[in-house]
């Protein structure tokens, strides 16, 4: 599924960047374990920023960064774990936390796992192609990221609507930025613009919808880091009863497949925008959930393997944002019994993340969750990249006050309902899959064939997708040896 064809020119013009740039490549079992990463490269980090576009930031794409802004090296997973005085039920709702990535969102993992495979086997020339990252925010900001820190030409597609500060850092970090109408609802914009570029012979597209690697690195990255993180908060007679994720582009939806193989009673959840109802009954329209694609399946969304949707309404994303970013509201949250060391964590919430909590809440109450149940999912980005969204929110309602904050927590959070969800059987999940034919068969010229291999074939799909990663390790360690670097630290 993963095409590993070598190119031999394009490999060894990659080779030749690499020894000039000084570029060596971690490999994905070293982003799921840092503790395999030399020891000379650690040493070297001990000087480096987290954002710093110096190729020794490809080994800090991992959950487990130390939570610090520069010379961090590694630990456990990075995870917070919401008390029930937040939250409002009694299951233990456990979010990895993207800040600590390089460029503050795991989305770099990713773009990684889409790059890295094409670069290592030469099927993209770094003297050649140009790296075009189609997104709907953060996953070309890691794809840009990525091209920079592996000396390769970036275009940095996204939605004009998106959040200021996405543009304002990708102006100094992609080679080209493109910006398409409308915002994180406008997918097809995003499409289109692709089809544009795919015409020059230069530009290579990584369509974080369709590319495997996306999949493969979810999988067995954040997968087992979700794995991890329960290990280390589970007591006596306590499940990891699943996890749910914003669709996006549904690679991180491959953690919870990850979680599925090593807990099978494991439910997986899938949540969107109830103003775009896509999965939940084929209905489309525009929201403010940045981060999230809609309109559409992913091709990498394993649909057969998923149990649950879940809608979210945008305006409970708003009003958290600002309830957790507002000092009335966090002053609010503290009288109603909301620890403080939670109140210091709510800064680690972007907007998705917010949306992936509230589905973590609902899915607890659709299932009447004990205490000894887990719910995971991930905050994929952090506050920091939507000061303006809240600045923006202030000019809309006024100043925040203490009664606003009650408002919004006992609406938006406390009073979250089991409504809009569905709970999908063979023939509901057959149903989402077949939406797949529309975009990618229609338009994106994948063949039926190939569609009804990833509901039928799973393990020729699915499950070599899976296998993958050990070949691509093997090609990366194989790359590292030919450029002489790891020898010569």
């Amino acid at each position: 599924m993963i095409n590993l064809t070598i190119n031999e020119t394009g490999r060894a013009h990659n080779i030749q960047r690499a020894k000039e740039q000084n570029i060596i490549i971690p490999t994905i079992a070293q982003m799921k374990n840092p503790e395999l990463i030399p020891d000379k490269i650690k040493e070297k980090l001990t000087t480096v920023g987290l954002w710093d576009i110096n190729p020794l930031n490809l080994f800090r794409i991992t959950w487990k960064n130390e939570p610090k802004e520069t010379g961090g090296l590694f630990g456990t997973p990075n995870f917070i774990v919401l008390p029930s005085s937040l939250t409002g039920v009694k299951a233990k709702i456990l979010l990895m936390v993207g800040k600590y990535f390089p460029t503050g969102c795991h989305k770099v993992g990713a773009s990684f796992g889409c790059l890295a495979p094409r670069l290592v086997t030469g099927q993209f020339d770094s003297s050649y192609h140009r790296a075009v990252w189609p997104s709907t925010g953060n996953y070309c900001r890691g794809g840009a990221f990525n091209s920079k820190l592996l000396g390769c030409h970036s275009v940095a597609i996204l939605p004009q609507g998106m959040s200021r500060e996405r543009f304002d850092w990708l102006q100094t970090v992609a080679s080209e930025v493109i910006a398409t109408p409308g915002s994180e609802s406008n997918v097809k914009e995003i499409f289109d613009k692709t089809h544009e570029l795919e015409q020059e012979p230069d530009c290579m597209i990584f369509n974080q919808f369709a590319e495997m690697g996306n999949y493969m690195w979810h999988y067995h990255v954040t997968g087992n880091a979700i794995a991890e993180s329960f290990d280390l908060i589970k007591g006596e007679g306590d499940r990891l009863f699943g996890c749910v994720f914003t669709s996006g582009s549904a690679g991180t939806m491959a953690s919870g497949d990850r979680i599925k193989d090593l807990f099978p009673a494991a439910k997986l959840g899938v949540g969107e925008a109830l103003q775009c109802p896509t999965l939940l009954d084929n209905g489309f329209g525009a929201h403010r959930i940045e981060g999230i694609g809609d309109k559409h399946v992913p091709w990498i969304h394993n649909v057969r393997n998923t149990d649950l949707v879940v809608d979210i309404d945008d305006e409970d994303s708003q009003k958290v944002l600002r309830l957790f970013n507002e000092p009335e509201g966090q002053k609010y949250l503290a009288s109603a019994g909301v620890p403080a060391e939670t109140i210091e964590q709510l800064s680690l919430f972007g907007i998705s993340g917010i949306a992936n909590m509230l589905c973590a809440i609902k899915m607890a109450k659709y299932y009447e969750l004990t205490e000894h149940d887990v719910v995971a999912s991930v905050m994929t980005d952090s506050a920091v990249m939507y000061s303006s969204r809240v600045k923006e929110l202030q000019e809309e309602d006024g100043p925040y006050s203490r009664e606003m904050a009650a408002v919004d927590f006992h609406t938006h959070i406390l009073g979250e309902k089991t409504d809009n969800m569905l709970e999908l059987t063979y023939p509901v999940r057959k149903r989402v899959h077949n939406l797949k034919y529309y975009t990618w068969v229609e338009q994106q010229g994948k063949t039926s064939e190939e569609l009804n291999a990833l509901w039928y074939d799973q393990e020729n799909t699915w499950d070599s997708v899976k296998k993958d990663a050990e070949r691509v390790d093997e090609m990366i360690n194989q790359f590292n040896e030919d450029t002489g670097l790891l020898k010569a630290l």
